[in-house]
């Protein structure tokens, strides 16, 4: 679509008719000599006698018009505007933090066939599913056991996002859960992330053992990093030993970084808190349009001076046949006046 950037630069095209209408012509100053029988002379040699001042053909004329309209139409600096690129940002970004620890290896889930699965398997699938559902995100994969590790940074890159998680297995980790670290980690790497929205969603099947960060201390450090904390629940509360998930801690995590604690006892019920989390935490984008120009000011203008230096030009070249021919009629007269005279 062609458009002006300054169409008000048009008002001024009248600008030169009406100054060719009411200013004076312009008279360059030259010296002459003054004949009182001037007047005498005009009718003997039957010639009418001209004012001084600028003669300008009509060729001329309508030359100057023309150059001055394409000069106000540069001035006002035609473009091309292309169709306008719609461009999407996330103003979320949500980290994923998956215990892998030994425990998420046991094979007390069924899957839809009633066959036994392990945890991992389970929390994969419903993990896989969950960044399907967010193409619009920036997400992030962190993996803890004894350590807390980062998988995959923030990003909206899905497919990668997914190879990684499919490359993750029991145990890469270490044996231990350290939740405290793992939370600890994630507000490190939203720390930097740019978008003011920022969820960290922990899934865990079992309770901190010697994370450097207590689970507590983190969750504080998570509200003061305006990180909001949500807490998943996996696996048997009535286990013993370490693999026995601490429901309480999890809990009092999620409360303090302003998040919501939930319990999945089976892989029904974690693909259930998943949708939850997708609805607690809706798709927001930042979308925007810009719309490419390219000025065109420069064709007008080039046309113009075209113009110009084309006129001048053929004018020089008459203006030079003339003066050549007016110089071979004087030596054609001298060489007559010469033959005469002898």
């Amino acid at each position: 679509m062609w458009r002006l950037e300054y169409p008000w630069v048009l008002a001024v095209a009248p600008l030169a008719l009406i100054s060719y209408r009411l200013l004076p012509a312009y008279v360059q100053g030259r010296a002459a000599l003054r004949l009182p029988f001037f007047d005498t002379m005009a009718q003997l040699t039957g010639k009418s006698p001209s004012r001084p001042g600028v003669s300008a053909g009509g060729a001329q004329l309508w030359l100057n018009v023309l150059v001055w309209l394409l000069l106000v139409l540069a001035l006002a600096r035609p473009q091309w505007v292309e169709p306008p690129l719609t461009h999407t940002e996330p103003v979320r970004d949500i980290l994923l933090a998956v215990d892998i620890s030994q425990s998420m290896s046991s094979d007390d889930f069924r899957d839809a066939q009633g066959q036994r699965v392990s945890r991992w398997n389970v929390v994969k699938a419903a993990v896989a599913d969950f960044i399907d559902k967010r193409p619009d995100d920036r997400l992030g994969l962190i993996v803890f056991g004894t350590g807390a590790y980062p998988q995959a940074p923030l990003t909206r890159d899905h497919a990668s996002l997914q190879l990684l998680l499919d490359q993750t297995a029991v145990g890469m980790a270490g044996p231990n859960t350290a939740v405290g670290d793992a939370i600890g980690l994630g507000i490190r790497m939203l720390d930097e992330a740019k978008e003011q929205d920022k969820v960290l969603i922990l899934l865990t099947d079992g309770k901190d053992t010697g994370s450097a960060v207590p689970p507590s201390r983190a969750a504080t450090l998570a509200a003061q990093h305006h990180v909001t904390v949500h807490t998943i629940g996996f696996g048997d509360p009535e286990s013993g030993g370490e693999d026995r998930v601490d429901f309480d801690a999890l809990r009092e995590i999620a409360t303090k970084a302003g998040g919501q604690f939930f319990l999945a006892q089976d892989g029904d019920a974690l693909q259930d808190v998943y949708a939850t989390l997708d609805h607690i935490t809706p798709h927001e984008v930042k979308t925007l349009q810009h719309q490419p120009k390219r000025d065109y000011f420069w064709a007008p203008l080039g046309i113009a001076l075209c113009l110009l230096a084309l006129w001048h030009g053929v004018a020089a070249l008459f203006s030079l046949r003339n003066g050549r021919q007016h110089g071979a009629d004087a030596m054609s007269d001298t060489k007559e006046a010469t033959w005469t005279s002898t």
